[in-house]
C-alpha cells in the first residue's frame, strides 16, 4: 500500500536543459491571473514552466471546480497539444507572475530529429508527471481528507521552495480545496485542527506552513514510510520547515 501514496520530488527539467529546449520554443511572460488556455479549446505542442506557477483547472459543476495539476518551474503542462486535432483537457491559469516556454508540435518534432537527448529529457518529465498525477488519483481513493490536504501543502512547499531564496509565498486556500477535492465544511475542520496545533498558520486568504515534519507526521503510517523517498532537503527554507 505504501508504494501507492508516493510522495518523492518529481524530477524535473533542469536548468542547462531548459536553455537547450529554448531553442525550439517560444518564451512567453504572463501576468497573474492571465487565462493562458481555455479547455475545450485546439491544443498544439506542449509548454515547460521558466518561472512561476500554472494551475491546471477543471470546472466539475456550478461555482465548482478541480485542480488535477499544478505546474511549477521545471515542469510541463498542456501535453495535450502533442496528439493530432487534440483539445485542451483544462485551462490553465497563471497563478502568479509565469513564463513559459511553447514548442509547437512542429517545432516538437524538429526537436525529436535534430536533439533526440534533450528531447528525451523532455518526454522523461512527461512522464514523470504522469506517475505523480496516478499517485494523486490514487491519493483521492485511498487517503482521507486530512491527509490528502496534507500531501497538497506537502507538494505546494516543495515547488515554491525550488525557487530561489526569497520567502515561500502564502498557498492560497481556494487553491489548496481545489487540489484536496473535498468540501468546503470538510476541508475547514480540518485546516482548524491543523491551525490548533500550530502546525498551519492563517494569513488573509492564505496559509503558512509552520513546522513541516510535525505536518509530515500526521500522514498514516504508510504514508509516512513512503514519505522516506521524498526528499527533504528539498525543503530547506526555515520559514516552511519552522517559523520562529
Amino acid at each position: 500500500m505504501a508504494s501507492t501514496v508516493l510522495m518523492k520530488e518529481i524530477t524535473r527539467v533542469p536548468r542547462e536543459q531548459r536553455d537547450h529546449i529554448a531553442a525550439y520554443g517560444a518564451q512567453t511572460s504572463w501576468p497573474s491571473g492571465f487565462t493562458i488556455y481555455e479547455q475545450g479549446t485546439a491544443a498544439d505542442g506542449i509548454f515547460l514552466v521558466l518561472r512561476g506557477q500554472v494551475v491546471l483547472r477543471n470546472q466539475v459543476g456550478a461555482g465548482r471546480s478541480f485542480v488535477p495539476w499544478v505546474a511549477t518551474c521545471g515542469e510541463t503542462f498542456g501535453g495535450e497539444g502533442l496528439e493530432g486535432s487534440a483539445v485542451y483537457a483544462s485551462q490553465a491559469r497563471a497563478e502568479e507572475e509565469s513564463e513559459t516556454l511553447h514548442l509547437s508540435s512542429a517545432r516538437f518534432s524538429s526537436m525529436l530529429r535534430e536533439q533526440p537527448a534533450t528531447a528525451l529529457i523532455l518526454l522523461r518529465q512527461i512522464m514523470a508527471e504522469r506517475t505523480a498525477l496516478l499517485v494523486k488519483f490514487g491519493q483521492h481513493a485511498m487517503l482521507t481528507v486530512e491527509q490528502r490536504l496534507i500531501a497538497s501543502l506537502v507538494r505546494l512547499a516543495q515547488s515554491h521552495d525550488r525557487r530561489a531564496a526569497a520567502a515561500a509565498p502564502p498557498v492560497s486556500r481556494r487553491l489548496l480545496g481545489e487540489l484536496v477535492g473535498a468540501t468546503r465544511e470538510s476541508i475547514s475542520l480540518v485546516l482548524g485542527r491543523l491551525c490548533a496545533e500550530g502546525l498551519v498558520r492563517r494569513e488573509g486568504g492564505g496559509l503558512y506552513i509552520s513546522d513541516l515534519d510535525k505536518l509530515v507526521a500526521r500522514l498514516a503510517p504508510a504514508a509516512r514510510t513512503s514519505l522516506g523517498n521524498f526528499d527533504q532537503g528539498a525543503i530547506s527554507s526555515p520559514e516552511i520547515r519552522r517559523e520562529a
